[in-house]
């Protein structure tokens, strides 16, 4: 059976435990953390996990769960974020130019043809269109995902780092300056 995203987490979240435990050395919890996040079915996860121990093999996950993305956010919050994004550089775009028709008018002493509908109409109408679409394909809550699922691999690589460096450290520790006064 394929194995969900999910599913490589939880054994990802598993290595890291026993990393901390002491159970895996830096290089064996890179090699395994690489694989797990590789790995395409159940049958790839399961040797990662066998030979520690009270380590659950990962449970298929339910059809159709969600990881809870941008952490507690309702749906009516991620959906007006999304549509704040979509349409955050309209708004702007279209204050500017009718600002520029209202000083151009008041310099004219007469009410200009306003101009600005040919940038706000045409854009606005994509945009509509593009709204639209997503909320009824879920977008606000795809990319609210993806957003999470970043954050979650910067914060891997973060905490990679910090243990690379404290290994390192480890195997190379600072002189007190004894050494080098001979």
């Amino acid at each position: 059976m394929r194995a969900a995203d999910a599913d490589r987490q939880a054994v990802a979240d598993q290595l890291k435990a026993a990393l901390d435990e002491g159970r895996l050395d830096l290089h064996e919890y890179d090699e395994r953390l690489q694989q797990a996040y590789a790995a395409k079915t159940y049958g790839d996860l399961q040797p990662l996990l066998g030979d520690l121990p009270a380590a659950a093999l990962p449970v298929p996950a339910q059809r159709g769960a969600l990881a809870a993305p941008a952490g507690n956010a309702t749906s009516a919050e991620l959906t007006r974020r999304w549509v704040m994004e979509v349409w955050a550089s309209w708004i702007p775009v279209v204050g500017v130019t009718s600002a520029i028709w209202l000083i151009s008018s008041i310099s004219a002493g007469e009410l200009l043809n306003f101009w600005p509908i040919w940038v706000a109409g045409p854009w606005g109408a994509v945009l509509i269109f593009i709204t639209l679409t997503g909320l009824a394909t879920g977008e606000p809550r795809k990319q609210a995902e993806k957003k999470a699922r970043k954050e979650q691999a910067k914060q891997l690589k973060r905490e990679r780092k910090a243990l690379e460096l404290e290994a390192d450290e480890s195997v190379h520790p600072a002189t007190n300056g004894d050494e080098n006064r001979a």
